[in-house]
């Protein structure tokens, strides 16, 4: 088995599974060959390991909703001089098993062990439950 890690990240600013979709698919948030990205100011010390396979899992509302497959880290300097990496990902948008998460800053590694299956193909399909009915059913274990 290959080894790699994962990270997590919140996606702030989206209220919805379909908020992320709908920023991902914005010029400011792409590559200039059309791929998601996320800018941060850390550069992860685990490159290897994330880029062996690894996920971002996207957590909504204080709810894990789905991941996307990291395919590099680029370098990106701001206006202001200063280094930041850039997480490109695939364009696949996967969901995930809701699970509760809590506030946190920037990004945080995520072993496979403790990520969150990928849902079902037929229930990935389905229509999102609404936030706070998501998060009310991961409280209490059923989803």
């Amino acid at each position: 088995m290959d080894k790699y890690i994962n990270l997590i990240k919140l996606s702030v600013g989206s209220d919805s599974y379909d908020d992320l979709v709908a920023w991902q698919s914005t010029k400011r948030a792409q590559t200039a060959d059309g791929l998601p990205r996320h800018v941060t100011r850390m550069w992860p010390k685990r490159e290897a390991e994330i880029l062996n396979g690894g996920s971002i899992f996207w957590v909504v509302k204080g709810v894990v909703t789905c991941r996307q497959r990291i395919l590099r880290l680029d370098e990106v300097i701001g206006s202001d001089g200063i280094r930041r990496c850039a997480i490109v990902s695939d364009q696949e948008l996967i969901r995930v098993q809701s699970a509760l998460k809590r506030p946190f800053q920037g990004w945080r590694y995520l072993k496979p062990e403790d990520s969150p299956p990928d849902l079902p193909q037929g229930r990935a399909r389905e229509e999102p439950l609404p936030v706070e009915l998501n998060r009310a059913l991961a409280e209490i274990g059923v989803l």
